[in-house]
């Protein structure tokens, strides 16, 4: 018994989680009390300290998973160059997916990542550099730009792949159409850039 308790609480925490990103995703991280978030997610305050010391750590929690998930698209942009596959496209079909899938963690990373504490901040930053350098170590590995220009270059693509999806689904285009918009839009991008 005590095994389906302890995936019973998972479920809930999950649940829980999804509906306090849900409500900053719709009201703003800095418009929303640590009384309202435990109202909104049906427990009393005491009990999300007892999850979470404070709004931050949850905010954190929450973007530090998308960019542990946007480090395991890498992941298939190296198992596509093994296989000989092209890798862009991977990484592109694989950024719609995960945009599909987590549409409030993005909106959240890029509107609410001010509201983070100075350490949280930084952390973040540094999962995001490490990020972007991957991705542009599998997209351009023979790039011959600066420092400073290629970890510029990392940015706007990342940015690019992670900003793409919502605005071309927030068009009303479906995958085939948006993920083949994004192809030509990144590719031009990177030829453009990096060629």
């Amino acid at each position: 018994m005590p095994p389906v308790n302890a995936a019973l609480r998972c479920v809930n925490f999950e649940e829980r989680r999804d509906r306090a990103m849900a409500l900053f995703a719709e009201k703003g991280f800095g418009q929303v009390s640590m009384r309202e978030l435990a109202a909104h997610v049906g427990l009393t305050a005491g009990s999300l300290y007892h999850h979470f010391p404070s709004k931050q750590d949850l905010l954190y929690d929450l973007i530090e998973e998308l960019y542990e998930e946007l480090q395991a698209t890498l992941d298939l942009g190296r198992r596509a160059r093994a296989q000989g596959r092209p890798v862009l496209a991977c990484l592109i079909a694989a950024h719609w997916q995960l945009h599909g899938e987590r549409p409030l963690q993005f909106r959240l990373a890029e509107r609410d990542f001010c509201c983070l504490t100075g350490e949280q901040q930084a952390r973040l930053a540094g999962l995001r550099e490490s990020y972007e350098t991957g991705l542009l170590r599998l997209i351009a590995p023979q790039a011959r730009l600066g420092a400073q220009a290629l970890a510029a270059t990392g940015h706007v693509l990342a940015t690019l792949l992670n900003q793409l999806p919502g605005m071309l689904r927030g068009k009303g285009l479906g995958e085939v159409e948006g993920v083949g918009l994004m192809e030509s839009l990144v590719v031009g991008a990177v030829e453009r850039a990096l060629g």
